[in-house]
């Protein structure tokens, strides 16, 4: 499943939930710097999610504020838990 992002770096309160806009909020506290941010929501997206890092396929928005994922399709429930924090 894909799933849209709405990156804040540089967050002080690292986290992901909450929507923007639709998007899942993704708080890291790394830069948008030679791709650390990038790297950040990837790991921050797969703890959140129970998942692999592995599993988690960024698909757009590389040099972007606003990512698409592909994550496993079993993730659906926590996506709509996340989205309502």
């Amino acid at each position: 499943m894909r799933i849209v992002v709405r990156v804040h770096p540089g967050s002080r309160q690292p986290g992901v939930g909450g929507s923007h806009d639709g998007m899942l909020v993704v708080r890291v506290a790394e830069r948008a710097v030679d791709g650390k941010a990038t790297a950040a929501v990837v790991d921050a997206v797969a703890v959140a999610f129970g998942i692999a890092k592995r599993d988690v396929v960024l698909v757009s928005g590389a040099a972007s504020r606003t990512k698409t994922l592909e994550i496993p399709d079993a993730a659906g429930d926590t996506l709509h838990a996340l989205l309502a924090r």
